[in-house]
């Protein structure tokens, strides 16, 4: 497949090459995730992927890029064309039914445990919106969901701008914060009113969302996880 970027990895210099995925790819896409799956201390902050999703989404319904080092898949990210249903992120943070096709999802990033340290994950975050822009303009929003408490996917989402617009359950019952970015929005915001509230205290958390405050940026205080929200004009 194309391959869209080429760099060196910043823990050793060994060189790796990203490029787009296609089902060719399927049997490391899986072996990868197990293998992420099994490095977890908690297997709940990670909703994995069925081959079916996957092949979902390498059939034209989204986008996938990889890294690969020594033709290795180290680390992989996907974009999800949703279906338009009831379930759907747009209708959870607020979106009428209209809006709803100009929403694609941030779906799953992998990262093998060797590799980790290496700006894996925010390299292929650059990289998969750039593709995206290349060819298809027609989104307003972006949207996915992230369990409290997932540091990595949390320092990930708010690192390219996303904002938390929901904490609600998903997937069976288990709560998950919903982040969103809207494309044409200028990149730096100010905030009219700014609280921090514990992460461990959701119904303070939900109260702030239900009354439409943003949740911009989290911080570590002595070992206590704090989010800050802010309240827009």
């Amino acid at each position: 497949m194309k391959v869209i970027y080429e760099g060196k990895l910043n823990n050793d210099g060994q060189p790796f090459k990203v490029q787009t995925l296609s089902m060719a790819d399927m049997k490391q896409i899986l072996s990868l995730q197990e293998v992420v799956i099994e490095s977890l201390e908690s297997k709940e902050t990670l909703q994995p992927l069925s081959a079916k999703e996957f092949q979902y989404i390498l059939e034209g319904n989204g986008l996938m890029i990889g890294a690969f080092a020594e033709e290795q898949l180290i680390a992989f990210r996907a974009l999800l064309v949703p279906p338009i249903d009831e379930e759907h992120l747009g209708l959870d943070i607020g979106l009428t039914k209209e809006e709803l096709p100009g929403v694609i999802y941030q779906e799953i990033s992998n990262v093998h445990p060797d590799y980790r340290g290496n700006r894996l994950q925010k390299t292929l975050a650059t990289l998969i919106m750039q593709e995206l822009q290349k060819h298809n303009e027609s989104y307003s929003y972006v949207c996915c969901t992230v369990a409290p408490f997932n540091i990595p996917s949390l320092k990930d989402k708010f690192a390219q701008g996303m904002e938390i617009a929901a904490l609600k359950e998903k997937y069976g019952r288990r709560l998950r914060y919903i982040f969103v970015k809207e494309l044409a929005e200028a990149k730096t915001k100010d905030w009219l009113q700014i609280v921090t509230v514990r992460m461990d205290d959701m119904a303070g958390q939900q109260d702030l969302l239900e009354k439409g405050w943003r949740g911009f940026q989290m911080d570590n205080r002595e070992g206590v996880l704090w989010v800050d929200f802010g309240k827009k004009a």
